[in-house]
């Protein structure tokens, strides 16, 4: 062993930050098919008391072969989705989509905010994915995994352009965000609302600022999201609220308030999920309550276990969204009452049209010309 080597192993490993501000994750823990693992060492370079600098957000460009996916899970209410990106910049501490990184060499953790995947030819291979012979027509769930407005789709503008083919076509989707940005895409969205279209879900988890810049840190603030449900039902765009993902014992407190405000914004249907730890994602969320609300963290734990049937996780269709036991019948019965206290539907009615779909024309001058 090299001198060189036995002093880097003497070194001690680095402690992870107390917080990284505007992420939600202050590891990088190796993901479930990795079978190396790395761990950082002081090498010195740093002097005491300088903070290492903060990880800057990475987007890769890549050729998307495929961009419709299809969905077997009775829990949703859509057969098929399109993910614009993979990686999702809100850095949502919670978000169930983390273990996806792991497919891809990359931590769940830190990575997936930050070595973010940009399909930038998503609009080309959906033109040539409708315009296939037997393609049956039925509504696209835009945002199911990653948010398709997350930050990066303000330089990219790849959901717009997935957007403007969907209206081309008469071809009606749907939508789940958490970010405001969507307001820049009304214009489309308010055509395609008047030949019954399009239904847009905006995901509000607490109206807490402070807490919510912790939980989901680069998403629009809750006061803002509540603003966008208003401006899209104005514009005449059927808009839903998700409360969503309930976090038991954190942020349950906020159900009644939500729906109060996203009914008072024009909000016309209410729906839930409690929050879902599956694969490292257990780990990353239990590191994000030491390092936040410590002082909450048994607590938390120990209701999600109550929901869960003593796991942390509970992945069978029927029960994996929103629990079951005293606890989850306490939240589905306070999501009933608070719809019929302040007048919003339980359940969205998409009434969406599919029969007034037309494939896109294959590009060709001649087709134009005799068009």
């Amino acid at each position: 062993m090299s001198d060189l080597t036995k002093r880097a192993l003497d070194k001690p490993a680095l402690d992870k930050p107390a917080r990284i501000k505007g992420r939600g994750s202050r590891d990088n823990p190796a993901g479930r098919f990795e079978v190396t693992t790395h761990e950082a060492v002081d090498d010195g370079w740093y002097q005491d008391g300088e903070p290492a600098a903060p990880p800057r957000t990475q987007v890769s460009e890549e050729r998307a072969r495929h961009i419709i996916s299809s969905n077997v899970s009775p829990d949703v209410p859509f057969d098929t989705s399109i993910n614009t990106y993979r990686g999702c910049e809100h850095g949502c501490a919670y978000c169930y989509a983390r273990p996806s990184h792991a497919y891809l060499n990359l931590s769940p953790g830190l990575d997936f905010e930050t070595k973010l995947f940009a399909k930038t030819n998503a609009a080309e291979i959906l033109r040539k994915d409708l315009s296939k012979r037997g393609y049956v027509c039925s509504a696209i769930n835009l945002g199911a995994n990653t948010d398709v407005y997350q930050p990066i789709e303000k330089r990219y503008r790849i959901t717009r352009e997935v957007l403007e083919v969907l209206n081309a076509c008469n071809h009606p989707c749907t939508i789940i965000t958490k970010n405001a940005l969507i307001e820049r895409d009304i214009d489309i969205l308010q055509d395609m609302a008047a030949r019954k279209l399009v239904h847009v879900f905006v995901s509000v988890t607490s109206l807490d600022n402070q807490l919510s810049s912790r939980l989901e840190p680069r998403a629009t603030a809750p006061h803002r999201r509540i603003q966008t449900i208003a401006a899209l039902t104005s514009a005449g765009i059927p808009t839903g609220v998700n409360v969503a993902p309930i976090i038991p014992a954190l942020t349950d407190i906020w159900i009644e308030a939500i729906i109060e405000q996203a009914a008072a914004a024009g909000a016309v249907s209410a729906g839930y999920t409690v929050v879902r730890l599956p694969w490292e994602l257990k780990q990353l969320w239990e590191d994000w309550l030491e390092t936040h609300y410590p002082e909450r963290k048994q607590h938390v734990l120990s209701v999600l276990r109550n929901i869960r049937g003593g796991e942390l996780n509970e992945p069978r269709f029927g029960f994996r969204m929103r629990g079951e036991g005293p606890f989850a019948d306490l939240i589905r019965n306070r999501i009933v009452l608070a719809c019929r206290k302040f007048g919003i539907r339980r359940r969205a009615n998409l009434e969406l049209d599919t029969s007034q779909f037309v494939p896109p024309r294959a590009a060709s001058p001649q087709a134009d010309f005799f068009g």
